[in-house]
Parts: C-alpha cells; structure tokens; sequence
C-alpha cells in the first residue's frame, strides 16, 4: 500500500517530507505496489465496463437501533432517546436523526439482520467477507477492492482501480483499508490518505494529503505538482529515470495525473454542493477517523473519473458512554453526507452502475448502561445500500422486539459481497485463481448468492 502524502513537516515547500515523499517516488525502484498494479493489469486486461463500489466504513460499531432499527414500544432502558420518523416508502420508519434519507428512502435498501459479526473491534469483514481469523487462504484473505482490481483492472489509466480515504487511526483495525492477499500488493489500496492517527492526543487531518479537499489547501494541487516534478527532475538528474521500465514510469504519470488531481481537487464543486454534503471535522478524537463529510464527495469523484473500489472510514461509533448526545452529533452529518452521494449518483445517471454500502463491525446492546451508552453487541447489526441497479426502498430482514437477534431473514457479510460481486458484473463461473498454496479461490464462496432481494 501506498500513500501520495505522509506526515509533513520536512523540507519540501508544501511541508512534505523528503523521506516521506520519497517512499512514493521510489515505489519502482524499490519494486513496490503502483508499478506491480500497472505489469498485472497489462497481463490481466483492462476490463471494458465501469461498474464500482464506494464502501462506507464506521469504525466502533454504530447503534442500529438508534438509527434504522428503532424500537419505540420497548421500555425506556431499551428504546433510548430518538424516535422513528417515516419516510418516503410507506411502512419503513428510521431515525429522527436522518431526515434525508427518509425523504429519499426509495434509493437506498437497509439490512436490519445481520448476523454473523465478530465481536471485537474491526472491520475486517466489511473488507472482506470474512472474520481476520480465517486461514483458508495460502498467502492472505484480498479485500474486496483487490478482487475488483485483480478481475477488471483500471478503467482508466491515470486511476488506479483500488482506491483508499480510509484514514490511518489509533486504533489499526478501524484504519486499515484491506490488502491484496495472496492475490499480491499489485492490488492493493493506492492509498489517497497516509499520515498516523494518535490516541493519545488530539490531532486534526492537517497532515494529511486529504486536508486540501476538506479544508482550504487541497483546492490548489500546484504544491502536489511541483513536488512530483522536483522528484521526476531528481530520479532523471542521477540517471536512473530512463532506466527505469515502463511500469515505473507509468506510476509516476499516475502520481502526477491530472486526472487524479482533478477527481481530488473540489474547488470547482458548486458551494452548495459542498453545503449538501456538509461541512468536515478534520479532529481526531481518541483512536477514531475524523470526521470528513467531503470524503463522501470525493469518493463521488473518483468513481466518476474512473475508479472501481474506494473506501473510505467515518468517525468513530464506539459509544460506550454519552451515546445520545453522540448520536446528535454523528448521526445528522452521517445522514447528511451519505445521502448527497447517493443523490449525486442518480442525478449524474450512475445509480445503476455505482453500488453504495454503509456498515461497521458490530451493533450495540440492546440494554443501555449506566454511562448512558450501549456496548458491543454482535449478535444483530445492520448494512444500508443503495445503486447498483438494485430493488432499493425496502427493508430486509427484522430483529426482535428489543432489536437484540434477528428475528427473521438472517444476512451475512459474504452475501453482502456477493450482492455487490453481482451489480459489478462478475460471474459465479468466473474463473478460479489459485492461492499461494496452489488452492483455487473465489471472490466469496461458490455456495454464497447474492440477496435475491435485492439483485435484479
């Protein structure tokens, strides 16, 4: 994995380290990711049809029956403080908090039951399918964005297939992005963000190459520019440029694309647009993600200009304590942000082509504490969904009258995937690859089909 910008503080102008943006530049000398993307997708072929997937990640677990599986018939110590609001499908009813969705919730399908979560701390089968333990892969478990890059390739040269806004946290688990397994690190995230979140004091996403989409700075990418420049000029000055294969060369026209620069840069974005999506939190609290809002639009952006996987990360939903008062403040700009994207998608004719999934690890107890919080809970959890060309408006599955089990129609995360495998186009009879212990793998497994609910 790489990142386009690390920690700052060195002796570029734009506040770059050397040594940080070297690890980029050198990525072909040092036979590292980018380049390797570029050999498999020649070998592999580039695939013709733009279908992606923009995987919303919620690091710590949000309370689903808090926001779309709300109880108001359970006693005080169970419904907590939000009521249910209908919503623009007769019979589904979702928090207070999420107005616009509930105005649009014919786009969007929620799954109230799932029901194979782990119970610690990451999102690792929102990655992947599967819980970290599983050793049935020779050489490591590739995320989904690695399947999609291995399958199809880059739709588009200057952007790479597999994107990553997932911000680095205190806490790893919430900050990983997923690898390219045994499929290899040609496929895995090119990581848009880098830098190191800090639990142990209060930062904000100023590090970051992402600051400049969310906050002032971004907007001008000639900084970004002048920096590759200044390295390509360095690599040529020693010699070694020429030298190098055309996979290399490659990425470090991928480096400094405008097409790339163009899909993160928002300064063109109307300012109401920018209001819709909501206005960022760049602060790092405790071992979280901040809490960026444009990561959403940007995401937008970058399936527009050509990618097939991004992820991003959302805040941190680990609410052991204060879970209300949380809630007021996560759940309104969550609302916010996730439904301006799926608006944006089907205003721009991509609802079809462009599958959304919101989700986190777990979901939270049914019993609020003594904190006025709810703990870990993996027993039910929820996934919302929209495009992808599926049968959105409805609600799948239930839990029961304190929202503690599913009640019906239990949903796993590999069917999850399957579903998103299905809208991107991927057969069940494509072709097998092999692991690095000569084993035939699939995407997810065979038996695994995707929600008949949903795929048309």
């Amino acid at each position: 994995m790489i990142s386009i910008l690390g920690k700052s503080g060195g002796k570029f102008c734009d506040g770059v380290s050397r040594r940080s943006f070297l690890n980029i530049g050198s990525l072909g000398i040092a036979g590292a990711t980018l380049p390797n993307l570029l050999r498999a997708e020649k070998e592999a072929g580039i695939g013709r049809s733009h279908k992606a997937v923009i995987n919303v990640l919620l690091p710590g677990g949000p309370p689903h029956q808090d926001m779309v599986d709300l109880k108001p018939d359970a006693p005080s110590d169970i419904r907590g403080e939000f009521n249910p609001i209908g919503t623009n499908v007769d019979g589904i009813q979702i928090c207070e908090l999420m107005p616009n969705m509930a105005r649009n919730m014919d786009k969007f399908a929620i799954i109230r039951s799932m029901a194979d979560s782990q119970g610690g701390h990451d999102l690792y089968q929102c990655l992947t399918g599967y819980p970290r333990s599983f050793k049935g892969f020779g050489g490591g478990i590739p995320s989904m964005g690695s399947w999609i890059s291995r399958l199809y390739g880059p739709a588009d040269k200057g952007i790479p297939a597999h994107l990553s806004l997932v911000y680095p946290t205190g806490h790893k688990q919430w900050g990983d992005p997923g690898e390219g397994g045994f499929l290899g690190k040609a496929h895995s995230p090119f990581r848009l963000v880098g830098g190191k979140g800090d639990s142990t004091s209060t930062r904000t996403a100023e590090s970051m190459v992402l600051q400049d989409i969310t906050l002032e700075r971004l907007q001008d990418r000639q900084q970004l520019c002048k920096a590759i420049d200044n390295l390509r000029r360095d690599i040529d000055t020693s010699g070694n440029f020429a030298g190098m294969d055309e996979f290399t060369q490659q990425a470090l026209g991928i480096l400094s694309s405008s097409k790339l620069a163009k899909a993160i840069d928002i300064s063109d974005e109307d300012p109401k647009t920018l209001e819709r999506y909501g206005k960022p939190d760049p602060v790092w609290r405790a071992d979280g993600a901040p809490k960026m809002t444009t990561s959403f639009l940007v995401a937008r952006r970058l399936v527009e200009a050509g990618a097939r996987y991004v992820s991003l990360n959302f805040s941190r939903w680990d609410w052991h304590g204060n879970n209300f008062g949380r809630g007021r403040e996560d759940i309104p700009m969550l609302d916010k942000a996730l439904t301006s994207l799926v608006e944006d998608l089907h205003d721009r004719g991509l609802d079809k082509d462009v599958t959304v999934v919101c989700w986190g690890e777990f979901g939270r107890t049914p019993k609020i504490n003594s904190k006025a919080g709810r703990d870990h809970w993996p027993k039910a959890n929820f996934c919302v969904l929209a495009g992808g060309g599926m049968n959105t408006g409805q609600v799948i599955g239930s839990t029961d009258s304190q929202a503690a089990e599913p009640n019906d129609r239990p949903v796993r995360f590999q069917e999850v995937h399957a579903t998103l495998l299905h809208n991107l186009g991927v057969s069940k009879n494509h072709d097998r690859i092999f692991d690095l212990r000569g084993r035939p793998q699939y995407p997810v497994p065979h038996e695994v089909k995707p929600l008949r609910e949903l795929v048309v």
